[in-house]
């Protein structure tokens, strides 16, 4: 590998104008990426009930984001493929490839049927598309990355990589956009039935201009020249993975970068979404409101960490990012919850809920098989309706064989038990106990939902939800700048860490490991763990640990790449 000192550097002599369009087609790529992730992320409880019909409303929405996640679990996969082609046939090759595949397979989830039409099969199907966007994603970042990186000026490739990056901000806008658009035209009641496939379906707009920016483009000078000199290597894998010069380098990306960013990134946008709604009872309209602002934020933020790496290093800025997240997790979330929905926060504080049951009546509420096991007991059934309506809980054993019960503010309301009982009866029973529990809820304090929600989109009344809600704006404005301190500078550091001959395969896995399997599982590995212990904020130990570790291998042992030459 190139010595980070090296003295002379050699930049390809791209004019402006060519170097825009490498920009934009590349970065096309991103926008898709980020749009279909969010527009997915935004609108899982809505595709819930559709696709995943006869499961219990808590199970359905772990269902959900599971699948959301399925995407991420194949996107190692998709690395290991697509970088094996990048590096063996050429950079523009591969990602015309994946963005090709990964647009189809977006543009099918809104034509697919549900299951009251097709039964289990709605499910597969869905799955199924999620995979292919997932193993096409694998080979899309690392080629847009690669692409920009080896056209780009040695003193400027933070900035130019940069653009990669914000273009994120730009997909989850879009994303935002559209459905907010949508929901405003057709109503809630018609974007719930069938308007949920209009996003999916205006994507292949996208794809189409993506496809043709993307038709235009030459290969890449450094591919040209490791070319003509018949350096590409024919074992990618070997060198990347089994050679320890770069395995070490693989590990290093992984453990000092991108299982951090997997989590940072997600905590801070696509958990903070569903804890606003889901946890706190925000309206969905204000929860869109604070994405698009923080959002919009994140924009401009991006671009100025990638161009400050430029100046002092990649290193400093992305592990600045880590600590300051590291800050956040727990206060911030503490306090968007006090922000959020100030009655509830006082109510878990001043009015705690109990729940006295037989041990051997409660199990864990993960079952993913959509199986014989529904939550039916009287302890699964008292557990989900308290995180349904977002209250905290503890657990207290109580006599064997009798129904669990909880006790709230000197109240107390006895569980039922629905074991036996058919699919519809069971749900019919949660919905009639949760009914019940509702109503004792709300004699000792516990609101049914945050206060002020948003009536329409006036400026009036966005101007009044908005000042409403600045302080948990303020967090999450805190998030963002954690989040793109540690994403702005990323690809270009990825880039600089790999020779050229295996830097397709050898950065690709680490980037999707870290996002997809660490960032990509967040949402329900913490949503799991708050419903486990009864604590809506104790998930976030896992993307805590998980920053920790990272923080601590970049700190001591993760290079600084900015001067490095990536085409000697």
């Amino acid at each position: 590998m190139t010595d980070a000192t090296a003295p002379a550097q050699t930049s390809p002599d791209i004019s402006p104008a060519k170097m825009r369009q490498v920009v934009a087609a590349s970065a096309a790529g991103t926008i898709f990426e980020w749009y279909d992730f969010f527009v997915y992320a935004a609108l899982a409880s809505v595709l819930a009930p559709h696709f995943f019909a006869g499961l219990p409303d808590a199970q359905a929405f772990v269902f959900t984001l599971l699948t959301f996640a399925a995407g991420f679990i194949v996107r190692p996969l998709g690395a290991l493929v697509f970088g094996k082609i990048g590096d063996s046939s050429g950079r523009k090759g591969a990602f015309l490839i994946t963005i090709t595949l990964m647009g189809i397979a977006t543009f099918a989830i809104g034509l697919l049927p549900d299951a009251n039409q097709i039964g289990i099969w709605a499910p597969i199907l869905l799955v199924t598309c999620r995979v292919l966007q997932g193993f096409a994603l694998g080979g899309e970042y690392g080629g847009a990355a690669i692409y920009v990186a080896e056209h780009a000026p040695h003193h400027r490739r933070g900035g130019a990589t940069g653009w990669i990056q914000t273009s994120a901000a730009f997909g989850l806008l879009g994303a935002l956009v559209v459905v907010l658009i949508t929901r405003a035209v057709l109503g809630e009641e018609s974007f719930r039935e069938w308007g949920w496939r209009i996003p999916f379906l205006l994507s292949i707009g996208l794809l189409a201009i993506s496809i043709w920016i993307r038709l235009l483009l030459e290969e890449s000078p450094a591919f040209q020249k490791l070319k003509e000199e018949g350096q590409i290597s024919k074992r990618a894998y070997h060198e990347s993975f089994f050679q320890w010069r770069n395995a070490r380098i693989v590990l290093l990306a992984l453990f000092g970068i991108m299982m951090a960013q997997g989590v940072v990134w997600y905590t801070a946008s696509f958990y903070t979404q569903f804890y606003l709604e889901r946890t706190l009872k925000i309206d969905n309209q204000t929860v869109n409101l604070l994405m698009v602002a923080t959002v919009a934020l994140s924009a401009p933020l991006y671009l100025f960490f990638a161009r400050l790496s430029d100046s002092v290093g990649r290193k400093s800025v992305m592990l600045g990012g880590m600590l300051l997240m590291l800050v956040l997790y727990f206060p911030g979330y503490d306090f968007i919850a006090r922000a959020g929905n100030p009655a509830l926060y006082e109510a878990s504080r001043s009015t705690p809920a109990i729940v006295v049951a037989d041990p051997a009546d409660c199990t864990f509420q993960l079952d993913l098989t959509g199986g014989a096991r529904q939550f039916s007991t009287s302890c699964d059934i008292a557990r989900g309706a308290l995180a349904n309506a977002g209250v905290s809980y503890t657990t207290e054993n109580g006599p064997a064989g009798q129904l669990a019960r909880i006790r709230v503010g000197g109240l107390e309301i006895e569980s039922v038990s629905a074991e036996g009982q058919t699919l519809s009866e069971i749900r019919a029973t949660r919905a009639e106990f949760e009914g019940r529990l509702r109503g004792v809820l709300t004699q000792v304090g516990y609101p049914a939902a945050a206060p002020g929600p948003m009536q329409g989109w006036s400026l009036s009344e966005v101007a009044r939800v908005f000042s409403e809600k600045f302080g948990v704006f303020a967090i999450m404005a805190l998030f963002v700048i954690a989040a793109t301190a540690l994403y702005g500078p990323q690809a270009a550091a990825l880039v600089e860490l790999f020779p050229t001959r295996i830097r397709y395969t050898a950065m690709s896995l680490p980037y999707h490991v870290g996002t997809g399997w660490f960032g990509g599982l967040l949402p329900a590995i913490v949503f799991a763990i708050n419903t486990a212990t009864g604590q809506i904020n104790s998930g976030l130990w896992f993307p805590f640990i998980v920053t920790a570790i990272a923080a601590t291998v970049c700190l001591l042992f993760l290079p600084e790449t900015k001067d490095r030459d990536i085409h000697a």
